[in-house]
């Protein structure tokens, strides 16, 4: 097991369920959508179990009940591209919701992320879930993190859906405070920086672009 403060792993009957499917080779884009959006539940459920809650009452139709409400703003940030496909969840699950947007791309020469594009809402005050589904190296994760922090982030948790030990010890390293959320810690990352056994790439699996 990789020593990280703020590993949290979904060991859930369904999660592992749906990360089977989303492994499999023989899943197609379209199911592969649906089990993400699936997954994602899970995953979104577990990153908001302790959100701050305030005391309300409501009517209903035979009395007042107390009632306890989500009493923080929350923000998600998916990296594009492969974030989009956790976003429907958040929204459908979070109505009330605010939307951010980060754009990572590798600069050829130095070999590190760079952000093409970045709009954010206001951070501070707000639990932000970071949404990016595949935690390999963590050079991409935890340069969003940087960039969100400061933006004003201060309650920043990474949501993803496989990490490996490298990018979780990364994490571990540059961002302590951010609790990251997944379905599976896997073994290792191969020569070429894919999750070992993984899923292949999430995004190309996700759209169908192969």
């Amino acid at each position: 097991m990789c020593a990280h403060p703020n590993l949290v792993l979904a060991d859930h009957p369904l999660a592992g369920h749906l990360l089977a499917g989303l492994r499999d080779t023989k899943t197609s884009p379209e199911r592969f959508r649906v089990l993400a959006k699936r997954l994602a539940t899970v995953l979104v459920l577990e990153a908001t179990r302790n959100l701050a809650v305030r005391d309300a009452t409501v009517r209903t139709p035979l009395a007042d009940a107390p009632a306890r409400l989500i009493g923080t703003m929350v923000v998600a940030v998916p990296v594009l591209r492969a974030g989009l496909g956790m976003l429907e969840t958040v929204t459908e699950l979070l109505p009330d919701v605010q939307v951010g947007y980060v754009g990572l791309e590798r600069d050829e020469t130095t070999l590190q992320p760079t952000s093409y594009y970045l709009k954010v809402p206001q951070l501070a005050g707000a639990a932000v879930l970071l949404l990016d589904p595949m935690l390999a190296t963590g050079g991409s994760a935890a340069f969003a993190a940087t960039l969100l922090k400061q933006r004003g982030a201060a309650d920043l948790q990474l949501v993803c859906v496989v990490a490996a030990p490298e990018g979780v010890r990364r994490m571990a390293d540059e961002h302590p405070d951010v609790r990251v959320v997944t379905a599976a810690l896997d073994d290792h990352l191969n020569e070429v920086g894919y999750i070992v056994p993984g899923l292949g790439d999430f995004g190309d699996r996700l759209f169908g672009t192969f």
